[in-house]
């Protein structure tokens, strides 16, 4: 039985680890805000985990609602993945720039980002702007491999993702803004 391989593609972002311990947080962001976002950004990916693709964006955007700068991109890359699911392509590629908008060491972040904008691209028939951002993708994250773009058609969605990002990418990414977050912390003092 030949793997089909159109469909292994699809994800979105699933970073289930507390990033509130490592995010710089702004003096505007109490930790209660910090801890309600987390809250939901986590329900978010579990609703969205679990094929509740609506709840999952009511989840996502009350955490965007809460305003904790450190996790927009984080969101938003989340929100562009739930939104193809939901086949609002318009929208997904909107979320994805908005986090592709947010400069910083975000490359998981980013990298996921541009494949969702891929995939909401490519659903929406632009297939030369959705082989770019699986280019993108691809770029800043080796391990993701795009669709075959040999015909352009619109991906079959399945019924329930799961993430690209393999737990020593995350824990990697987690590290190195650990270790930005520490470092500003001493510059600060």
């Amino acid at each position: 039985m030949e793997k089909n391989h159109r469909n292994s593609g699809r994800f979105f972002v699933v970073i289930l680890v507390s990033l509130w311990l490592v995010l710089p947080i702004t003096a505007a962001e109490s930790s209660d805000q910090v801890n309600s976002a987390s809250a939901l950004y986590s329900r978010s990916v579990d609703l969205a985990e679990s094929g509740k693709y609506s709840e999952a964006l009511q989840a996502a955007d009350a955490a965007l609602e809460l305003n904790v700068t450190s996790f927009v991109p984080l969101i938003q890359a989340n929100r562009a993945g739930i939104l193809v699911m939901l086949k609002r392509y318009e929208e997904a590629n909107a979320a994805a720039d908005a986090a592709l908008a947010i400069e910083g060491n975000l490359t998981s972040v980013h990298s996921v980002a541009w494949f969702n904008k891929g995939n909401a691209l490519l659903e929406l028939g632009r297939c030369n702007e959705a082989k770019n951002a699986y280019t993108r993708a691809a770029e800043l994250d080796p391990t993701i491999v795009p669709p075959d773009m040999n015909s352009c058609t619109p991906l079959a969605l399945p019924t329930t993702t799961k993430s690209p990002l393999s737990w020593p990418t995350v824990l990697t990414a987690l590290a190195s803004l650990f270790v930005v977050s520490v470092a500003r912390g001493r510059t600060r003092k």
